[in-house]
């Protein structure tokens, strides 16, 4: 909405207009400066309503926001469920975690102090003693510093007569260097995994007697990426084949590239860090990439990679250009998650209409979730989107375009932005309904990002290209390690110890396929 044209007025003018009108005596010209001050006030409300709609998007930028669930937002009774007679059952346990849970922990077997399989039994006196399958679970949780030492004091003898030393031998298992490969994977995973800087776990481990400096730790990690560095080339063309693919970025200084000359950088001033995320079937796959490229070409970067004799992927990202790969045919889908939080934005200015398209997006997701819920092969997922979510969405399109025909709501104001978005990107928005695995939204890229923005909340920035290189390289492959429910620690540890192998067929030490290698290594 256009500023109205300004027209003033002195106290003295106002008064004897507000006679007029009073009077019913109205002059010539009154008419323009009546209809000015009327689009003056509805400006103002406009404005102050996208003001108050940018200062709630500041704050959940600043605080964060707890929820954006439909409940939640539209403030509904909680009285509701205790209404229906329904009450939730809590689970086993309370939340508390099982044995099982603790697989990362180390086992050890006790055995009976007095009694062993095959005795008699010291109670009947008749029958024999059987081992049970399942034994008896005691669990102790014990504290460690992230990186703890070892210090081996070896023997020193000397001859009184010729002065001669003779040393203890160290122990076999020991080996050669003073950090292993257990410490450059931890470090890695505090590092780029759960965003601990350097210069805090200096501080830790300083505090808890095992000092780590933190130009050590870089050395160690830099080390580590040297040992392992082809797989992460390796993920980008296993990312490349992927059935949908994810992509999004996130800002991210590098201290390198902004002392660089405008010239120098090709006239860009952005840098940011792109996730991409990949999937073939149940296969989660995660590459990171930053630098002063967007995500879209960072994307066609890995597309590249990509067989010919793929067809192309599903691409789910939100509807800015810059996510969209250049000379690479992909069929796009965009986020519904990015249209719905704009009715979530302005929900308290317009509660009325963005109640009704909140409940329609909801039924929309219930219906997905139900989907994942009884395990529905894609075309079954299609399906049963054709049959309950396709009514909704086109409702739900009829009512949007609507409310501009009926001139209910003004373009320009919060509300008709987000219903042009998504009127503007019906048909990606949509790509669910006609195409078997095509997704609701792009959240799975943007959990994946999180590990990049608490990067940059605790450590603010990379020093050079070939840090951010490193970042990129273990949070590719810690994330995957995840997504694939795959211990990190292990993984890294792991593919230091086999090295050589690595270097020469890279693509069988990915997080999904390495413990298979590790049987073949040691034929």
């Amino acid at each position: 909405m256009s500023p109205p044209k300004r027209i003033d007025l002195t106290p003295e003018q106002l008064d004897a207009l507000l006679k007029r009108v009073e009077s019913g005596t109205l002059h010539d010209g009154d008419y323009e400066i009546i209809k000015g001050m009327a689009d003056t006030l509805s400006f103002l409300s406009q404005a102050l309503d996208n003001k108050n709609t940018s200062i709630k998007r500041l704050l959940k930028l600043i605080f964060g926001d707890s929820t954006e669930k439909t409940a939640k937002v539209l403030k509904r009774n909680k009285a509701r469920g205790k209404k229906s007679g329904k009450k939730k059952k809590k689970g086993k346990g309370h939340g508390k975690n099982g044995a099982a849970a603790y697989h990362g922990a180390e086992k050890i077997k006790v055995a009976h102090e007095s009694l062993k399989p095959k005795d008699r039994c010291p109670d009947c006196h008749r029958g024999k003693l059987y081992e049970l399958p399942e034994p008896g679970i005691i669990v102790r949780v014990t504290g460690n510093a992230p990186c703890s030492g070892k210090i081996y004091e070896l023997q020193k003898l000397r001859c009184n007569l010729c002065q001669k030393i003779f040393t203890a031998a160290a122990p076999e298992n020991i080996g050669d260097e003073k950090y292993d490969a257990a410490s450059g994977a931890m470090i890695a995973l505090l590092k780029y995994g759960s965003g601990l800087p350097f210069n805090r776990l200096d501080q830790l481990q300083a505090t808890l007697g095992v000092p780590l400096p933190s130009s050590t730790q870089w050395e160690i990690v830099e080390s580590v990426a040297d040992k392992i560095h082809p797989v992460y080339p390796a993920l980008m063309r296993h990312a490349a084949g992927g059935e949908v693919i994810y992509n999004d970025d996130t800002v991210m200084k590098v201290l390198e590239l902004m002392k660089q000359s405008d010239e120098d950088r090709g006239g860009r001033k952005g840098m940011y860090t792109s996730g991409i995320l990949s999937t073939v079937g149940d296969r989660k796959m995660a590459v990171f990439m930053t630098g002063g490229r967007h995500a879209g070409e960072n994307l066609a970067d890995v597309l590249q990679k990509r067989s010919a004799a793929l067809p192309p992927p599903v691409q789910m990202c939100d509807a800015l250009s810059r996510n969209l790969p250049e000379n690479f045919k992909t069929i796009l889908a965009n986020c519904l998650a990015h249209a719905r939080r704009r009715f979530v934005d302005v929900e308290a200015n317009f509660p009325q209409e963005c109640t009704y398209v909140l409940e329609t997006l909801e039924q929309v997701y219930i219906n997905d979730a139900l989907t994942k819920e009884q395990n529905m092969t894609p075309d079954q997922r299609l399906q049963y989107h054709q049959q309950k979510s396709a009514a909704l969405m086109d409702h739900l399109k009829d009512w949007l375009q609507q409310q501009f025909d009926d001139k209910n709501v003004e373009p320009n104001s919060g509300l008709g932005q987000a219903i042009s978005y998504m009127l503007n990107h019906w048909k990606e928005l949509t790509l669910f309904l006609r195409v078997p695995k095509a997704p609701l939204d792009n959240n799975l890229c943007e959990r994946a990002l999180k590990k990049a923005i608490l990067h940059r909340k605790n450590s603010l920035f990379y020093k050079t290209e070939h840090g951010a290189y490193i970042g990129d390289l273990f949070m590719s492959l810690i994330h995957t390690c995840n997504l694939c429910k795959v211990n990190p620690i292990e993984y890294l540890k792991t593919l230091q110890q086999h090295s050589s192998e690595l270097f020469r067929d890279p693509d069988k030490w990915m997080p999904w396929n390495y413990e298979q290698s590790i049987g073949h290594a040691a034929d």
